[in-house]
């Protein structure tokens, strides 16, 4: 820590503070420190000039914490609470007091770390009610969020063309490293052409008062659900990034929740804020806003390369969470959804490489073992260890499983995601349906045969017994897989999944077919 200012330094100390602490944590991003106690949150700015941003001067450090303070208010109150100096004596440092001032602190009560959104998603405890209190807060905030002239000239299109622009221009060092030349290409032709082809809904939108005083980084990192939902940490060094169209802000949150693997809670979110709201024409911007929204926060994570205080063990973490953020905004930008199958026995990894391949694409992921208990009321984690075509396995059941599956996938399409249709799909006539569904509803279809030897699905269906899973798949089961399946045809929208591989290297065989049928 020997590389940090000497005030960042001695705020590591725990007797640096008012209050007892038993430590104290530093979290870091690239434009400030955060000094964590055991009960409160002590955020400085570091004196940076980023371009988009400019903390440069001790003055303006002040004026944005307390701007900071201002803004964050309006969604979080309970969290903020003050902006202190730090001072420097013959004594050293301390918080507040007598000295001359070297820096300026915003302290924040903590909030608890088991109820942020970006935590309850790994741990499943997100439900569709939360989501819905959420999306009636924010369009509670929206509707009587600042807008006047100043606001709205930031929805004209030369204003929107500027902040597009600027991406572009801002990431075009990070092209070949963070960025493929192909993604660049695809989605710079897609925000153009979108600004262009929609002139008029882009104008509607400021005359119909869309674009207000939002938080402006409206991510599952920022949400807090206690009592009283708690939105924190929004934007207040550039008013642009914060002044914008409500639909952007809508569609942030939904993308970081596609990047997550639950586009399921996306669509939720959205419908709800949609339904809260009366912004139907939402819907239309979704897509485009979506793909910006990723495009920003690759090029962010992109940033973080460049700053000197990060290591580079964790550099390169950033480097594959700033191409994850672009493989999704390439998939917002195709012209049309993708609907995917995985074929393959149980025990194979297909559920594995579903959720993986959902938090590239931001498809919904529809499980035929969720499906086929929920159409006989059983919960999913329930074990049903019957013999195949027995119970709720016979072929009535898994007809009915498979249809109400195709009829998921059609709703979803037709809105606009992609789908994961996570199932065995053995027979012909089943990946028939499945073709016939992407069809119906202009999405393009792609299946995926995950191969996996005999030995190694053994060895994960009884390690599986020992987890929480919601498949019954176990090794007799297998064998009875393998004497009922249909082999496929050779197809060119087929691609051969070795499960043996690491999760990553799966999913770059799935980008790569992409990249070959988009003209890279």
């Amino acid at each position: 820590m020997s590389d940090l200012p000497l005030y960042a330094q001695a705020m590591l100390r725990p007797d640096f503070y008012p209050e007892p602490t038993s430590k104290v944590e530093l979290v870091q991003t690239q434009m400030s420190f955060v000094f964590l106690t055991d009960h409160f949150a002590y955020k400085t700015k570091k004196a940076v000039n980023l371009g988009y941003l400019d903390y440069s001067e001790l003055s303006e450090r002040k004026a944005l914490s307390e701007k900071e303070l201002v803004l964050n208010r309006r969604l979080c109150d309970y969290a903020y609470l003050e902006v202190l100096p730090v001072t420097k004596n013959e004594g050293g440092y301390s918080l507040g007091g007598c000295g001359e001032v070297v820096e300026y602190t915003l302290k924040m009560r903590r909030l608890p770390e088991d109820r942020m959104l970006i935590n309850l998603l790994s741990t499943g405890g997100v439900s569709s009610g939360m989501l819905e209190k959420l999306a009636e807060k924010l369009a509670a905030f929206h509707q009587t969020a600042r807008t006047d002239a100043e606001v709205q000239k930031y929805g004209n299109l030369e204003a929107i063309k500027y902040n597009t622009e600027e991406n572009f221009e801002q990431t075009g060092s990070k092209v070949g490293l963070t960025v493929s030349h192909g993604e660049y290409a695809r989605i710079s032709s897609f925000t153009r052409s979108f600004i262009s082809d929609n002139q008029a809904l882009f104008n509607a939108r400021v005359n119909g008062g869309k674009i207000r005083d939002c938080h402006g980084d409206l991510h599952a990192a920022h949400i807090c659900f206690m009592d009283n939902i708690c939105i924190y940490d929004c934007i207040e060094f550039n008013d642009r990034f914060r002044y914008g169209d409500v639909a952007s802000e809508v569609a942030f949150l939904a993308m970081d929740l596609d990047h997550y693997g639950r586009a399921d809670l996306s669509r939720l979110f959205v419908n709800s804020y949609i339904q809260k709201s009366k912004d139907t024409d939402l819907y239309k911007l979704l897509r485009f806003y979506k793909c910006y929204r990723a495009y920003i926060r690759g090029k962010v994570e992109g940033f973080k390369l460049d700053d000197p205080y990060i290591s580079e063990a964790e550099k390169a973490k950033y480097i594959q969470k700033s191409k994850n953020y672009y493989h999704l905004a390439d998939f917002y930008a195709s012209p049309k959804p993708t609907l995917f199958i995985t074929t393959g026995f149980c025990g194979c990894g297909k559920s594995t490489l579903a959720q993986s391949l959902a938090e590239v694409s931001g498809s919904v992921v529809i499980s035929s073992d969720i499906v086929r208990k929920g159409l006989s009321n059983i919960d999913c984690h329930q074990h049903c260890f019957e013999d195949v075509d027995q119970g709720i396995y016979s072929p009535e059941m898994t007809k009915k499983t498979y249809q109400a599956m195709f009829d998921q996938a059609g709703d979803a399409l037709k809105e606009g995601y992609s789908v994961i249709l996570d199932a065995t799909f053995l027979k012909e006539d089943q990946r028939k349906q499945a073709e016939e569904c992407a069809s119906q509803n202009n999405a393009r279809f792609v299946g995926l045969e995950v191969k996996l030897s005999p030995e190694l699905a053994k060895k994960r269906l009884e390690e599986r017994l020992d987890k929480q899973s919601v498949s019954d798949g176990r090794w007799e089961v297998y064998l009875k897989q393998i004497k009922s399946f249909e082999p496929l045809a050779v197809q060119p929208n087929r691609v051969i999944i070795d499960s043996s591989k690491p999760t990553d290297k799966q999913l770059s065989d799935i980008l790569e077919f992409f990249k070959s049928n988009q003209g890279e």
